[in-house]
């Protein structure tokens, strides 16, 4: 189960939420900016888009972005209806990690051998903490979500009130990606709650943290394998990773896996995974 119906999906977004973070939303006053339902929406996207231009994205990110942007009724109603999620750690990972999981990590690390040494040694993160990551959260891309636009979710989001501080700046980010040309609007498809690529993350943390990693001069979270792996990475190392360190639990890094999913059980899973991974078990 996927995306917070169980509140463990996307691994950035899912560890944002479940964290409840309120970021200001510059220029927009939520209570004079937000609605319940549809009405209202139009007259609120229209505010939204004098707001990017005075941010400083472009007006053709703009209008190519918002294009025929419409209040999503479906992502709300996702929204309104995510269940805690109360699973024990050791149902969780049996649920999660099986023989198949652990042995497509072992072929992803065979087969990108070359990739994760120029990652561990630029960013300090060990190859099995970012398999782990990867193969949990949309196994290894084959589980990657592409039925909801992101920017019209997020549009959607942003306008409702129930937690429009928090993601008015994923929308702006949103929009900023199309600007920068990493993705077109037509490519940003993903989760319902704004979800990228295939290890899932929101458009604020892609902005601050997606890397070009193969050189194509493109930030490409979907279908770049070099720019997936050093970009989870390089969160993990913006969030305080120490090379060479443990991830045990009690660690300094463990408290970093507990920044890309504050739910207890994901990062319990992340550090036993990847352990296994390291000792060849």
């Amino acid at each position: 189960m996927r995306n917070g119906q169980t509140g463990v999906g996307s691994i950035v977004a899912r560890g944002l939420l479940v964290a409840g973070l309120l970021i200001a939303a510059p220029g927009l006053a939520a209570a004079q900016s937000c609605g319940n339902g549809p009405e209202g929406f139009g007259r609120w996207l229209e505010n939204a888009k004098a707001q990017a231009a005075k941010q400083g994205i472009s007006r053709g990110a703009i209008d190519s972005a918002l294009a025929g942007v419409s209040y999503d009724t479906t992502v709300i109603r996702l929204d309104r209806n995510q269940r805690s999620f109360k699973l024990s750690f050791e149902q969780f990972y049996a649920r999660r990690v099986g023989t198949a999981l652990v042995r497509r990590a072992k072929e992803r690390l065979a087969r990108h051998k070359a990739v994760f040494d120029r990652v561990e040694q630029q960013f300090g993160v060990p190859r099995e903490i970012i398999v782990a990551i990867w193969g949990l959260e949309t196994n290894f891309g084959a589980d990657t979500s592409g039925k909801f636009s992101i920017v019209r979710s997020l549009a959607t989001l942003a306008y409702d009130c129930r937690r429009s501080a928090f993601f008015t700046p994923q929308f702006f980010d949103a929009i900023r990606i199309v600007d920068r040309r990493d993705m077109t609007p037509e490519q940003m498809r993903g989760g319902w709650a704004g979800e990228i690529g295939q290890t899932q993350f929101l458009p604020s943390p892609y902005i601050k943290y997606a890397v070009d990693f193969d050189g194509d001069r493109r930030r490409d979270l979907v279908n770049s394998v070099p720019d997936i792996l050093a970009s989870t990475a390089n969160f993990l190392k913006g969030h305080g990773w120490q090379r060479g360190g443990s991830w045990e639990p009690g660690s300094a890094n463990y408290g970093v896996i507990r920044d890309w999913n504050r739910a207890e059980v994901y990062q319990r899973t992340i550090s036993v995974m990847a352990s296994k991974l390291r000792s060849g078990s």
